[in-house]
């Protein structure tokens, strides 16, 4: 009897009960759904009404939560200095309230986080193998807000030479608008694990240079005043004002040109400039560049761009060369070497005797008749 006793009580204890005859009988569980209030009126609660309340819930949620951002937009704002932080702040008050929402619509459909979670087992089999990458991308969000490596509107260059536009920091991925006027999406940890160089951090000023050769026989001094000056006609260079700070070093702000060497060449001016804007190097580069070639152009100092000269020398190795009459002016000479045992015939230059022929042309010269022995046989 102590079995069916048993029995009794665990039935009593879920709601069951145990007749006279010793039969048990079995009472329904209680759901754990939220019933409708008494109030609602029986067409109503047509089949599959618990999935529309739940349906209408969760939408309801999502629209709240878009209200709640927009309506705490400003004020967030206000309290982070930076954007991405605010954003990201707004983006879990929006996941909070839609989660509350999906949650109200599962009590109501009757389902329970046991019901979904089958065990911790599997939880942990599904966090690791399908979340662990997505979990370890938000990590990696964490620390680029906290780190604060770059912020939204900063240019930045990654270490392959791509180069845009900080558009969004979110804790699984950062956007960037790059300069060929398209988006690249990356995980954060794809991102902490690059060389990231940011031209927009606290100063957006960046410092160019331009290697300029001259000729030894240049005016140095004039070169480096019309280098300088090149620099300083462009509207988006720093034409001067105060040093330029950039941790405990300064820098003059006003374009300054050093002799940097002595080259093989020329002598090698080094160009140091600051541009204001990091937007657009590349055109500032060719815009100085381009006013250098004007000056020196129009300069009446003597300066000249160095460049490599290469001069042909011809020796007794070189071969020779024949060349008569106007050949000489009106090609370029080339050097064909003879042939071992090919006799060489001298070319005259017109001036003093012939050279003599060799035995060859002097058999050949007498098979021919002379026209003036000719004419006077006829006499």
């Amino acid at each position: 009897m102590h079995g069916v006793e048993g029995v009794s009580g665990a039935l009593a204890a879920v709601g069951g009960a145990v007749s006279a005859g010793g039969r048990v009988a079995v009472a329904p569980l209680q759901s754990t759904a939220i019933e409708p209030p008494a109030f609602v009126p029986e067409y109503l609660l047509f089949p599959g009404w618990r999935i529309a309340v739940a349906l209408v819930i969760v939408a309801l949620s999502v629209a709240l939560s878009k209200y709640a951002v927009r309506l705490l937009g400003r004020p967030v704002a206000r309290q982070f200095r930076r954007q991405s932080v605010a954003q990201t702040v707004l983006r879990i008050v929006r996941l909070a309230i839609v989660l509350v929402g999906v949650g109200v619509g599962a009590n109501v459909l009757g389902l329970e986080l046991g019901d979904i979670v089958l065990s911790v087992t599997v939880f942990s089999a599904v966090l690791g193998i399908v979340l662990a990458p997505i979990v370890g991308s938000i990590i990696n969000g964490v620390f680029v807000l906290s780190d604060q490596p770059f912020e939204i509107g900063d240019m930045i260059e990654l270490d392959d030479g791509t180069k845009g536009f900080i558009d969004e920091i979110t804790l699984s991925y950062t956007k960037i608008f790059t300069l060929d006027n398209t988006f690249l999406v990356m995980s954060n940890s794809n991102i902490r694990d690059r060389d990231v160089i940011n031209y927009s951090a606290e100063d957006e000023r960046t410092r160019l240079s331009l290697d300029v050769l001259v000729t030894y026989e240049s005016d140095i001094d004039a070169a480096r005043d019309l280098v300088e000056r090149a620099a300083r006609d462009c509207d988006a260079v720093v034409e001067g004002g105060p040093d330029i700070r950039i941790g405990s070093a300064r820098y003059p702000a006003k374009p300054t040109a050093y002799i940097n060497s002595y080259a093989d060449n020329g002598v090698l001016l080094r160009l140091r400039y600051w541009a204001l804007k990091p937007y657009k190097i590349g055109r500032i580069q060719s815009e100085v560049q381009t006013k250098l070639w004007t000056l020196v152009e129009e300069s009446e100092a003597t300066v000249e761009f160095a460049y490599p000269h290469t001069h042909l020398v011809f020796d007794e190795t070189s071969g020779s060369l024949h060349v008569t009459g106007d050949e000489a002016a009106n090609r370029r000479h080339a050097t064909v070497s003879p042939a071992p045992g090919t006799p060489t015939h001298p070319v005259s230059d017109g001036e003093g005797p012939e050279p003599p022929a060799d035995s060859g042309d002097a058999t050949d010269a007498t098979d021919v008749p002379n026209s003036t022995d000719a004419a006077d046989g006829d006499d």
